[in-house]
């Protein structure tokens, strides 16, 4: 399915059901062209860890079709983060992030969701949370995926 073309600030001109840009890391992995430590696999998705996870169990979400971010097509933006929904549901404590646009730090051009495992004291701050941690206890176990493969 090919949708109207649109040409987002910040972005890379992209249309949804296009052929994927010449080096796209994401597109690479879905293609087999690239490794990938898969973590689930669905029709429409893929879920991996990244090469500079910043927690243990930090996995990546992305569709398989190209999708420059969040709002080029927020069908398969919904699609994407009911995969991610989906393994944030196995991982207890957790938080999910994407980013649309280099100002916003999105650095691959390709809608990927972070699932992010929190743990206590786990020294992850996120830009907004200004408040000092206020957990007594270690928590739930966290969710470590295993690898497809």
């Amino acid at each position: 399915m090919t949708t109207e073309a649109k040409d987002v600030p910040g972005d890379r001109f992209l249309e949804t059901g296009a052929a994927a840009p010449e080096g796209c890391p994401f597109c690479a992995i879905v293609a087999g062209r690239a490794p990938a430590r898969v973590v689930r696999q669905w029709p429409d998705s893929l879920a991996f860890v990244p090469l500079s996870a910043v927690t243990e169990g930090h996995t990546l979400v992305i569709p398989k079709a190209h999708v420059a971010d969040v709002g080029v097509d927020p069908a398969v933006s919904a699609a994407t983060m009911r995969r991610a929904a989906e393994l944030a549901a196995e991982f207890g404590a957790c938080n999910i992030i994407t980013s649309r646009g280099a100002l916003a730090t999105q650095s691959v051009f390709h809608l990927h969701l972070h699932l992010l495992p929190r743990r206590h004291r786990d020294g992850i701050a996120l830009p907004w949370s200004t408040e000092p941690e206020r957990h007594d206890s270690a928590g739930p176990p966290v969710f470590q995926p295993s690898v497809i493969g």
